[in-house]
């Protein structure tokens, strides 16, 4: 994916996420997306079927509060490299398939090569927590919005905090 593609990012969070669309128009410009990682699946038809948008943005700025509550843990997970699942939806009609391991997947090699772990926030609401848990990710931190998860992309990269 490239920068050229946040329309198509603005359009499906707003449709998948109800979120307002000025907001996550905001977030798309100002959270350090991490295009090269981004992965747009197309069918066969060329209709886009799957987005997942990673983002290099800080922990911090997802939740402001573990600054205040855990700087010890925040500390320690900024001294790793890592980046952050921003969004991941996948249409209707392609849920269940084999299409969200595929797309993950696809970028798994450049992300064992370039960083420790992978950030996930979740809001409380989605039905994606058990899917991360089954990745392997783990929980670091909750506020009210949101689960943080780590994905340890090396056995050495998880943290028991």
């Amino acid at each position: 994916m490239t920068a050229a593609d946040a329309p198509l990012t603005v359009e499906w969070m707003v449709r998948q996420y109800g979120f307002d669309s000025a907001e996550v128009e905001d977030w798309v410009q100002h959270l350090h997306f991490n295009w090269p990682l981004s992965v747009k699946a197309v069918d066969g038809q060329g209709r886009v079927v799957g987005l997942l948008n990673m983002s290099d943005y800080r922990i911090e700025e997802e939740t402001p509060l573990i600054a205040t509550e855990r700087p010890d843990l925040l500390a320690s997970m900024n001294a790793r490299r890592y980046t952050a699942v921003f969004s991941f939806i996948v249409s209707p009609d392609y849920r269940g398939t084999r299409l969200n391991y595929d797309m993950l997947s696809t970028i798994l090699p450049e992300l064992k090569a370039g960083y420790d772990f992978v950030f996930i926030p979740v809001l409380h609401r989605l039905k994606t927590h058990q899917y991360w848990q089954r990745w392997g990710a783990t929980e670091f931190y909750r506020d009210a919005d949101c689960v943080y998860y780590q994905l340890p992309l090396h056995q050495a990269a998880a943290t028991s905090e």
